[in-house]
């Protein structure tokens, strides 16, 4: 049953242009940075944390304005009337999206510091211009500028993979390149059939006309929307096109792979976005239509996920089909809530979205100390790249960096520290309690089953094998963490783990989040459940997008006051 929920749409006018700076701040300091030369590396990485830190603010207070009334907000570039033009909107769920973005990026830029900004050509204008695509993808109002956001995410991952160079990573990056140059050929060609049916790619008005499509038009529309729903599963790395992501991001350089961890989220979130429009209970228009497939897809993914890592030895791997568990699992999700899912399992579902992908991004930051040489540690022999290493551990067991301004202060036994960490971030990725993926996923539990019993009570056999994938694959995540864990840290430790300052600050940055995360849970549980409330309400969103009117101009309001003035006293009685 679809949620009454009305919107009051607000146009932000000066000074509250805060809806366009997420988009604006890393673009002007990632282009600011192309006038300093790679030695002036430091200066760059204090541009950056500056853009970075100003983002983080921007997002927290853009969230803090959602988290009440929920008011749609919009910003239209040049003022055009809807829906022409370029258009921003913001609601709860870009506006979280935006916040993960900051969270993430932060202790990305921070762990770069630690001998890796040294080792390829403008690393931090590529990580900013990355900022300004993902941003931009979630604030996006319009089709065709999603493309553009995601086109500006890829080029700029494209060089972030490739950043340090050496075989693997240029094998792995090749293939990324390849495989997403044909996602976005499927992008263009599904944006053309739907603009060829539609006559407009503004999200909210192709969900106002989809009512309105004669029957001989939905099957060009299906068409479209299929292949572009096609096309971002690619881009999330759902099963059968997800061979690709785990051996891509374990060869890219920790801080870029941290990064990485919420690309394939952008892809989910365009599914989810486009779906909740299209085709979500009550939207009016084709309801429920993929919602199978799209169910069916992200368990085989789930599950591609569990069997992958049980299978691999290495940590930064392990943590690739960890990832693809958890995309796996919004989709899946997504499929159940356009056939009549409640919005306790899609709150659920983004509540577990936002904590997966913050553990994920920190156990990358943790699988490149962890993979070190230690004495007498033969598991960690097993895990190294075989690259070039990026560290040389000396007998007093100092750090001597390639990047030869990057501090070489280590932290004395760090290894009960990394053991820590390592069991904490295991136990919110296998979902256990009281971490936050144990919230998460008993209230994606809890919603499956009241959401698709119906009026009959009988819960599908469909629910009942999502949940027997969704509790398997945190057992097998538990399972193959644990075991790394035993292997690393119990049976053959050696003397110590060395570890910089600046690879484990980032790490516990990201552990406060997931903390404060499972401490706030109420709170928390509560936002992410009015966002898929707003979600599937999208008549709402529609209403409150295409009613909206540009900002008056004083100053031609004025000229057009005084005109008609002179006109009526013109005027012959």
């Amino acid at each position: 049953m679809t949620p009454d929920i009305s919107f009051e749409t607000t146009i932000l006018a000066s000074p509250e242009h805060l809806l366009i700076l997420p988009l604006l701040i890393p673009f002007f300091a990632g282009t600011l940075m192309l006038f300093y030369s790679d030695s002036r590396r430091w200066l760059k990485l204090g541009i950056g944390l500056a853009s970075v830190l100003a983002m983080l603010w921007v997002s927290v207070d853009l969230l803090e304005r959602l988290r009440g009334e929920g008011d749609i907000r919009l910003f239209l570039l040049g003022n055009w009337p809807m829906p022409m033009g370029i258009l921003l909107v913001l609601d709860r769920l870009s506006a979280m999206m935006v916040m993960l973005t900051a969270v993430l990026a932060l202790p990305a830029l921070l762990y770069t510091a630690a001998g890796w900004q040294g080792k390829g050509q403008h690393y931090h204008s590529l990580f900013q211009f990355l900022l300004v695509g993902l941003n931009g993808s979630f604030l996006t109002g319009d089709i065709f500028n999603l493309f553009v956001f995601f086109e500006i995410m890829l080029a700029s991952s494209y060089g972030l993979v490739l950043h340090g160079s050496g075989p693997e990573r240029i094998k792995a990056g090749l293939l990324y390149i390849a495989i997403n140059l044909a996602a976005s050929l499927l992008f263009l060609i599904g944006v053309a059939l739907i603009y060829g049916v539609a006559g407009t790619l503004n999200m909210a008005e192709i969900s106002r006309l989809l009512s309105d499509l004669q029957m001989e038009q939905r099957p060009l529309f299906l068409t479209g929307s299929g292949i572009l729903v096609l096309a971002f599963l690619v881009k999330a790395a759902i099963w059968p096109a997800c061979f690709w992501l785990p051996r891509t991001y374990a060869a890219a350089a920790p801080p870029a792979a941290a990064m990485m961890a919420i690309m394939s989220k952008v892809g989910a979130y365009a599914i989810l976005r486009l779906s909740m429009l299209f085709y979500a209970p009550g939207s009016g228009g084709i309801e429920g239509f993929g919602g199978p497939a799209l169910a069916i897809a992200g368990m085989a993914t789930m599950a591609y996920g569990a069997f992958g890592v049980l299978s691999v030895p290495r940590l930064a791997l392990k943590a690739g089909y960890i990832t693809l568990i958890s995309s796996g699992t919004v989709v899946a999700i997504t499929g159940f809530a356009l056939n009549g899912g409640g919005e306790q399992m899609l709150g659920g579902a983004l509540y577990y979205l936002f904590g997966s992908t913050v553990a994920i991004s920190a156990l990358f930051l943790l699988a490149e100390p962890l993979s070190r040489e230690a004495p007498d540690d033969k598991e960690a022999d097993t895990q190294a790249e075989p690259e070039e290493p990026e560290h040389f551990w000396g007998p007093m067991g100092m750090d001597t960096v390639e990047d030869d301004d990057a501090p070489a202060i280590t932290l004395p036994a760090s290894t009960i520290g990394l053991a820590v960490s390592f069991m904490m971030l295991a136990g919110v990725l296998a979902g256990v309690p009281p971490f936050s993926n144990f919230i998460g996923k008993f209230a994606m539990i809890s919603g499956v089953v009241t959401g698709a019993s119906g009026p009959t009570g009988s819960v599908p056999v469909i629910a009942w094998i999502f949940i027997a994938v969704l509790l398997t694959s945190g057992f097998a995540v538990l399972v193959a963490l644990l075991r790394f864990g035993i292997a690393r840290f119990w049976v053959a430790p050696g003397d110590r783990i060395p570890v910089l300052a600046l690879e484990s600050a980032p790490v516990i940055i990201l552990l406060v989040v997931l903390i404060d995360l499972t401490v706030q849970g109420n709170q928390a549980m509560r936002y992410t459940q009015q966002t898929a409330a707003d979600l599937l309400a999208p008549p709402a969103y529609a209403d409150s997008v295409l009613t909206s009117t540009p900002t008056a101009d004083p100053a031609k309001a004025e000229a057009a006051a005084e005109r008609e003035a002179e006109g009526s006293s013109g005027e012959a009685p």
